[in-house]
């Protein structure tokens, strides 16, 4: 009786790894090259040879130099903790009863953010004014992360946080300017702010912002 063979069961765990070390080795090729020599004298060539892969596996990746451009703003998102930075803040938004102190640890959270995508958020600002997709792009991560900013809005207001007055959309405005990269821009670039004093700034503004006011001390006895 012949022996029937037995199918080895394919394992792509390695070839999986290896996809993953390879879009990581493009990314931080294209970032330093993006930073070091600008958003237009940058080539998909030159990024595939510092990675060490080939063009066509850049392109097969991303599409091309927009497409690196997002991949690094979304790798920027995550934040730098094990945990990704969205999920660390949903996490304060719905477990925290306290406002105040939701917003405290959200502007940790976002100058984590910032901090990270500042230098790419910079590049895509700057090419935006002589490159058609660089636009698009500036305009669809602002548009993005006020629709974030309106989700945690609606969570303040339905929970009765905001102070008496303060809409819905004044609410996001609030936090959208405050996880801008223009203010980050002004306070911790040019002013040279530490970080920790920036996420202060942050929370006090928010807090001033959107909550209750304490009420006045009543005259003594």
């Amino acid at each position: 009786m012949a022996k029937v063979k037995s199918k080895r069961r394919y394992d792509s765990s390695g070839r999986q790894a290896q996809a993953r070390r390879n879009r990581e080795a493009i990314l931080d090729a294209a970032e330093r090259q993006f930073l070091e020599g600008g958003y237009a004298a940058t080539t998909i060539a030159a990024v595939a040879r510092e990675a060490g892969v080939s063009v066509e596996t850049v392109y097969k990746g991303f599409g091309g130099k927009p497409g690196l451009v997002r991949a690094l703003y979304d790798r920027g998102l995550v934040g730098r903790g094990p945990v990704p930075a969205y999920q660390r803040a949903d996490a304060v938004r719905d477990q925290e009863p306290d406002p105040a102190a939701i917003m405290r640890e959200w502007s940790v959270i976002t100058t984590e953010v910032t901090s990270a995508v500042v230098p790419i958020l910079l590049l895509i600002r700057a090419a935006a004014a002589a490159d058609a997709d660089m636009a698009a792009l500036l305009t669809a991560t602002d548009e993005a992360r006020l629709v974030r900013m309106r989700v945690h809005a609606r969570f303040l207001a339905e929970r009765g946080h905001l102070r008496q007055g303060i809409s819905l959309e004044q609410a996001a405005d609030v936090l959208w300017t405050c996880s801008s990269v223009e203010l980050y821009d002004l306070l911790v670039l040019k002013r040279g702010w530490p970080l920790p004093r920036y996420a202060a700034f942050l929370a006090d503004f928010m807090i001033a912002a959107l909550l209750p006011r304490d009420p006045a001390p009543g005259p003594g006895p």
